[in-house]
């Protein structure tokens, strides 16, 4: 009898089984000189050491690129020995219960869930390969599937049969997310996109990789520079663990909730604006601490039982505090004793607007003829007060209305959010330039000065 015979009798196909009795001769082979040995193309030879990673059979290293190798046939021939030593145990067992007790023997329409929790991974080289496990992670969720894209991972899987795939799981009714970093040269091919599944932008993120279930995660560690290429440097890893799943999803989940929705984030490239969401931040401290001081409310709730009183009940929600009163009657400036300062939310919001000006000139290459642009439409627009000079630096400096009183809006607090949103915007993350933001006080008549130092 030879080894060929023995190794499928154990289960093992015709490949794999050439698969194994190489890799128990040669050790630590690349997938490409295993192909060469099958003479088959290294999918196959990938397809074929998938199954007998995930049996334990194969061992990879963590080497680039990887290698595989096998125990001694003797030792592969034991281990392949004990795995069916194991599946007839399981079924002497379960078929010594039902002789006992016919009554839990059931016919069950769905499959039990594995108890097997030692985690399994496999290393995928080559984007198809990678596209294809994620084509089969489509087909074969049941509930949730997110797919990571960051700037170009929409173009790779519009390009492959992986989009079919997760369109048709979206049509039976998988809830499939997509956390992407929309960009103008791949905005349109989120249209191929089932109308089902949800697309958010992000920044923060240029990571690629899925969930399915909560399961299996597929995490990139490769990409290939050049995004429109085959993609024969890209490598991902493919791990089946629910714990490891369950903290991956923990992580996107926080991605996805701080991202942009795909109509919004896209207006940026379509519309030359940007609408995301803005975010304005508060003083911090306890908000409970600060209504019980504007209402005088320094007694404690009372800690023992008072008797039922439906009277009392009834007026206490009639009854109005007149620190509340007088509150309702103090403008704008009331909400400083709440902890919400209006310079401060006026100056994000003139940050962002700063922001949208400085995008909606992106187009201008030269950094004067930008300072120009700006200029010129701050005078066309008729805001605040604004002085520039060139001695002994080019600076901008953001003046106070002095006849405004202090009921009025601080509106300076606004022009210097624009200001310094268009500046830094441009020139914050530019190798050269220096800006450097500078508050006013009594000693000089601006609000704030910025000061723009080119080298």
């Amino acid at each position: 009898m030879s080894w060929e015979v023995i190794l499928s009798d154990a289960g093992l196909n015709e490949r794999e089984i050439k698969a194994v009795l190489v890799l128990s001769s040669k050790s630590n082979l690349k997938a490409s000189e295993l192909a060469k040995e099958l003479e088959t193309t290294r999918l196959d030879a990938y397809n074929s050491l998938e199954k007998l990673q995930s049996i334990g059979l194969v061992k990879t290293t963590a080497d680039r690129p990887m290698r595989f190798s096998c125990p001694p046939i003797t030792e592969a021939v034991e281990h392949l020995i004990g795995i069916r030593k194991l599946q007839l145990q399981r079924i002497e067992q379960a078929y010594e219960e039902v002789q006992v007790n016919p009554n839990t023997l059931k016919f069950n329409e769905t499959v039990e869930e594995s108890t097997d929790i030692n985690p399994k991974f496999a290393v995928l080289k080559e984007r198809t390969h990678i596209m294809k496990r994620i084509e089969k992670m489509a087909d074969d969720s049941t509930q949730n599937l997110i797919l990571l894209l960051g700037k170009f991972g929409i173009l790779h899987l519009c390009r492959s049969p992986a989009i079919t795939a997760v369109n048709n799981a979206a049509n039976r009714g998988i809830n499939i997310r997509v956390i992407g970093q929309l960009d103008r040269r791949t905005l349109r091919f989120y249209g191929d996109l089932h109308d089902l599944i949800e697309v958010r932008h992000t920044d923060n993120l240029e990571a690629q990789g899925a969930l399915m279930d909560n399961l299996e995660t597929i995490q990139y560690l490769n990409m290939e520079e050049n995004p429109v290429g085959r993609g024969k440097e890209d490598a991902a890893l493919v791990i089946e663990s629910p714990d490891f799943s369950n903290s991956w999803a923990n992580l996107v989940e926080s991605i996805w909730s701080e991202g942009v929705p795909l109509d919004s984030a896209s207006k940026r490239y379509t519309e030359n604006r940007i609408v995301d969401p803005l975010r304005l931040t508060f003083e911090g401290g306890s908000f409970l601490e600060r209504i019980r001081e504007i209402l005088d409310v320094n007694d404690d709730l009372p800690t023992e039982d008072t008797p039922f009183d439906p009277e009392s009940i009834l007026n206490a929600g009639m009854e109005i505090n007149q620190a509340r009163k007088k509150l309702e009657t103090g403008g704008v400036q009331s909400l400083a004793a709440f902890g919400i300062d209006i310079e401060t939310l006026l100056r994000q919001v003139g940050i962002r607007i700063g922001e949208e000006l400085s995008f909606s000139m992106k187009d201008i290459n030269g950094d004067v003829e930008y300072l120009n642009e700006m200029m010129d439409w701050w005078e066309y627009s008729g805001l605040g007060k604004l002085t520039y000079d060139i001695d002994p630096v080019f600076h901008i400096e953001v003046h106070l209305d002095e006849k405004l009183s202090e009921e009025s809006l601080p509106l300076w607090a606004l022009d210097d959010g624009i200001i310094e949103g268009a500046i830094m915007s441009r020139y914050e993350s530019r190798d050269g330039i220096e800006v450097t933001r500078i508050l006013g006080d009594s000693s000089n008549n601006f609000h704030s000065r910025y000061e723009i130092i080119m080298n």
